[in-house]
């Protein structure tokens, strides 16, 4: 039985949607690592390491939370769960257009390696909306991020839009 689940995502920013992804995750597996994705060629509004830090700081006194670790990682996914001995990568799903596209990756890491699984988990049915993108925009416009994201990811935003 794998013990080590892999929760990759670009994280950009963190939400209460992937919180509640995670939560369910680390209730599931005796191990996970939320593997933040850095892409050099995109431009996310935070850093790799930023969001790195975000993300822990999300998880201090969570209970749930004493089998998570947090790290990042550029280049392929697998090779990244390879690396880590991880056989299961745990994919948040909204939506219907979700599913199409995770079922897609899904089936390109399968194919790349064989030996990792892909499990898909649904948000709190509160959740299913929030998306990243949609934050970020509602941060650009200074709008209230309080039901979206904790406290230290809304002054982050906050932050990075001030005008």
């Amino acid at each position: 039985m794998n013990t080590l689940a892999l929760y990759p995502g670009s994280f950009d920013p963190i939400t209460y949607g992937h919180l509640d992804i995670l939560e369910r995750a680390a209730n599931l597996f005796q191990h996970v690592v939320v593997t933040v994705a850095v892409n050099k060629e995109k431009r996310g509004v935070f850093s790799g390491d930023e969001r790195v830090a975000l993300i822990k700081e999300c998880l201090e006194g969570k209970e749930w939370a004493v089998n998570v670790e947090v790290d990042q990682f550029t280049g392929l996914l697998v090779n990244h769960a390879k690396k880590l001995r991880a056989k299961t990568l745990v994919r948040g799903v909204r939506q219907i257009s979700d599913f199409e596209y995770e079922f897609r990756m899904a089936l390109t890491n399968k194919r790349l390696a064989p030996e990792v699984d892909t499990i898909f988990l649904m948000p709190d049915e509160e959740f299913t909306f929030i998306s990243a993108s949609l934050v970020k925009e509602i941060a650009y416009w200074d709008g209230e991020l309080r039901s979206f994201v904790p406290d230290n990811v809304a002054a982050a935003l906050k932050k990075k839009f001030k005008k």
